[in-house]
């Protein structure tokens, strides 16, 4: 097998590569190709990701290039992980919104709808690529906002492909955590959008825990401001609330906190970033270090190898993912692309049957898919009537004036050639 990490430069590519090496021989994996078009971070990367893999015993190669086409040539599987603009966009993005007093966060909100603007271009082109190099190949996307762009390579891309997120299997190993089990031994009726979901029951070694979990607190990603949800709210919804529901359940609360904030996470980030760049510089480091977690992305090789595993060996498993819904969800269309559990075999990722969704979420997932809909389309066509309409849609922005100033910026600061057609 070879695998092509697209974006490797990215600080994330050690705690992947530690995935690989623990099943580089159900795998049979053979060659790992890393690929950046930053020469910088690439070879920073890449001698640490050297150095992990002969402290193994180098059950694989992994080659570092610039060229695309190498990189992506007779590859079974691509993994994508790009940052257009790198954490200086998303900086500027960040200020952008909350100089009108909007929220900002590179998933949710207007700053995801700018980074999904930026990204999806450049995502359709390597597609073009990979469809060329390696045709039959398998894309599984870490890029963020990653429903947005998954829905988009599917819709546009023409090729096969997944996207993957962190948070719920966090979610498992929290919970795993504190029940003392395996978080295998968890099971979710999960469902939603990425980072716009909800776990409607939780079940511990096939027993129903989710009135007991609801009354406790459940640890949250580093890179979400921690907040306090009404216990009032929480035992009403009946629900456990992914983390970044903190952005539409405390608009307020959350603003206020941003607004506070001496940094950007985008700058944090930053500074996190230059540190680990530099820990990776250390000859004798030879495993992914422990500041890594910091960064906001724990057991992301956990479910990317698992996608990758459960899909070449044929295994037939379960995993919560962002794939096509095909009716797994009645209240979108068939087109749309949702976070449930599906079941990963050779034929790639298959929605699991959710059911009609309760009113109490059905609105606000409806409301974010035509957004993410309508974001798709401005960004594939360059179409600044879709992106002010995508905008106005979005339920983080609220105001339409609001939005047309921040596109109107959004397109000035990055060049975006969006035009009214």
């Amino acid at each position: 097998m070879k695998i092509a990490i697209v974006g490797a430069g990215s600080t994330y590519t050690p705690e992947l590569v530690e995935g690989f090496l623990k099943e580089a021989r159900a795998l049979a994996l053979k060659q790992v190709y890393l690929f950046d078009i930053d020469s910088y971070r690439l070879r920073i990367v890449a001698d640490l990701v050297k150095r992990m893999v002969e402290a193994k015993g180098s059950p694989f190669t992994v080659k570092a290039t610039q060229d695309r086409k190498k990189a992506l040539s007779n590859a079974d599987f691509v993994l994508t992980q790009i940052r257009v603009g790198g954490q200086r966009a998303r900086h500027a993005d960040t200020k952008i919104c909350l100089e009108e007093g909007l929220l900002g966060q590179e998933t949710t909100g207007a700053v995801g709808f700018a980074k999904a603007l930026r990204t999806i271009p450049v995502i359709l082109e390597l597609c073009a690529d990979l469809k060329k190099y390696a045709a039959g190949a398998r894309l599984i996307n870490f890029t963020n906002p990653a429903g947005i762009v998954t829905e988009a390579i599917q819709k546009y891309g023409g090729v096969e492909a997944i996207g993957l997120c962190n948070v719920p299997v966090g979610m498992k190993m929290a919970l795993a955590k504190d029940y003392g089990v395996s978080y295998r031994e968890i099971d979710f009726d999960y469902v939603g959008l990425n980072h716009l979901s909800w776990v409607r029951k939780v079940f511990i070694r096939g027993e129903d825990k989710t009135a007991e979990i609801l009354e406790k607190e459940i640890e949250a990603p580093a890179n979400i401001p921690k907040m306090n949800i009404n216990p009032k709210f929480k035992r009403a919804l009946g629900m456990l609330a992914n983390s970044y529901l903190d952005y539409f359940y405390l608009q307020d609360e959350m603003t206020a906190r941003l607004k506070s904030e001496e940094k950007t996470r985008a700058e944090i980030v930053e500074e996190i970033e230059k540190a680990l760049l530099k820990k990776y510089q250390d000859p004798g480091l030879a495993e992914k270090p422990k500041e890594l977690e910091k960064r906001g992305g724990a057991h992301y090789s956990t479910v990317a190898v698992s996608a990758v595993k459960y899909i070449a060996l044929n295994s037939g498993k379960k995993l919560i993912v962002n794939v096509r819904n095909n009716g797994a969800l009645p209240d979108l269309g068939p087109d749309a692309v949702v976070e449930v559990t599906s079941l990963l075999d050779a034929r790639g990722a298959t929605a699991l049957t959710v059911g009609r969704l309760e009113p109490e979420i059905r609105g606000l997932i409806q409301q974010v898919k035509a957004y993410e809909e309508l974001t798709i389309e401005a960004a594939v066509r360059r179409n600044y009537n879709k992106a002010l309409l995508a905008l106005a849609a979005n339920p983080l922005v609220t105001s339409v004036n609001k939005a047309q100033r921040i596109l109107d910026r959004f397109n000035q600061e990055h060049k975006l050639g969006l035009r009214e057609l």
